[in-house]
């Protein structure tokens, strides 16, 4: 995505009231700021990251870089690290299960990372499914946050459906199709709705809409 790309997302969000009131809120777009150094390193994140809260996954993270050589992200240095390496950082037995596999996977090709950003969408995901670990949610993760593609809705991500919930004034949580028909008004920048839904639910209050926010006061009462 393009500055150019933005400044059409955020017209075209703005005609929702509820996206309107969100980009007031958090201001301009941060996406681009999360992009990973490379496409490695990318997945070996989301995979920590899964199911932690941020500050715990940022620490397990932090610690499992700290102990790579020069804290590189090699297939070749996660595949020479013990189990009681990945047990030190806090790794779970699963993940690192996750990570081994990453790491072997790419280093016999079986998975090829390079030309990744030449697929389109629907491939990428093919492609990162076969290691054991990524589904559907972590590639697509890594389509938002290293690929930059504008157009991802994943509608199985708890905190979308929260976002959504609180920011429309739902009485539950959206189902997949109630998101998808929702998000049909975001398309062709589903993503940038998403990153401004992920900022609501760190800042509820500013990005409730009037008709939640009324209710919400209500409740307090």
């Amino acid at each position: 995505m393009t500055p150019l790309d933005y400044s059409r997302a955020s017209r075209l969000l703005r005609r929702d009231p509820v996206m309107a009131a969100l980009i007031r809120a958090h201001g301009p777009c941060g996406l681009a700021d999360a992009l990973r150094v490379d496409h490695l390193s990318a997945l070996v994140r989301a995979i920590i990251f899964q199911q932690l809260s941020t500050k715990a996954a940022s620490t397990i993270h932090g610690r499992f870089v700290g102990l790579l050589p020069d804290g590189r992200i090699t297939a070749a240095a996660i595949a020479e690290m013990t189990d009681e390496q990945f047990r030190h950082v806090g790794v779970s037995r699963q993940k690192a299960l996750y990570l081994r596999d990453l790491a072997g996977k790419v280093s016999s090709r079986e998975v090829t990372l390079d030309g990744l950003e030449d697929l389109d969408d629907e491939s990428v995901i093919a492609a990162l499914t076969a290691v054991k670990g990524i589904g559907r949610w972590t590639a697509e993760m890594f389509l938002m946050f290293r690929l930059h593609r504008p157009d991802v809705l994943p509608v199985g991500d708890l905190g979308i459906l929260t976002a959504v919930q609180k920011a429309y004034g739902l009485r539950k949580r959206p189902t997949p199709d109630r998101l998808r028909k929702l998000g049909d008004a975001w398309k062709p920048y589903r993503t940038v709705a998403c990153w401004y839904l992920w900022r609501s639910l760190d800042n509820p209050g500013a990005a409730a809409s009037p008709s939640s926010a009324k209710t919400a006061r209500k409740r307090s009462k």
